[in-house]
């Protein structure tokens, strides 16, 4: 398998995982140290840089970020998840730049479909990724994601992206 086909592979993985709500399986994907970060548009042309500074649609510093939000939709404590819509995230344009010592860049474009009390949405954007090669597999080191309909009329959380 080439390199471009394993990191498409390990990206339609996470994205399987979500959907299927494989919590424990998604988060192993993520190292303990992953940025999570999705900034706000500070206007149409501009994006927020730094989210200990500046405002973000979401930001954690590490994974813990992520596992708070798996406890929260695991024990009912995120009424705004409540019920969990069904989502289909849709992975393309997988571009992959090699930065040595098993470091990878990826770019990609998505979408999220998602279904809950009776109605549809979608979300998409891009998304960068940093992957460090870990044995056979991925662990995502960060994961930048600008959301490109940013006019948030629903829920937005880490499954939508």
């Amino acid at each position: 398998m080439t390199l471009q086909q394993s990191i498409e592979q390990f990206l339609y993985r996470l994205a399987e995982l979500c959907d299927d709500r494989d919590w424990d399986g998604y988060l192993d994907q993520f190292a303990p140290e992953c940025e999570f970060h999705i900034p706000q548009w500070k206007n149409e042309d501009e994006l927020t840089r730094d989210p200990r500074r500046e405002m973000s649609l979401m930001y954690y510093a590490d994974r813990t970020g992520i596992e708070d939000r798996v406890f929260r939709l695991r024990t009912g404590k995120s009424a705004a998840s409540t019920p969990l819509p069904r989502t289909l995230h849709l992975i393309d344009n997988v571009r992959c730049t090699e930065q040595g010592d098993g470091i990878v860049q990826v770019r990609v474009n998505w979408v999220t479909h998602f279904y809950r009390f009776g109605e549809s949405g979608h979300f998409f954007g891009t998304a960068d990724y940093t992957l460090r090669g870990e044995g056979d597999g991925w662990k995502v080191l960060r994961k930048h994601t600008v959301l490109l309909n940013d006019k948030i009329d629903s829920v937005l959380d880490f499954y939508h992206v």
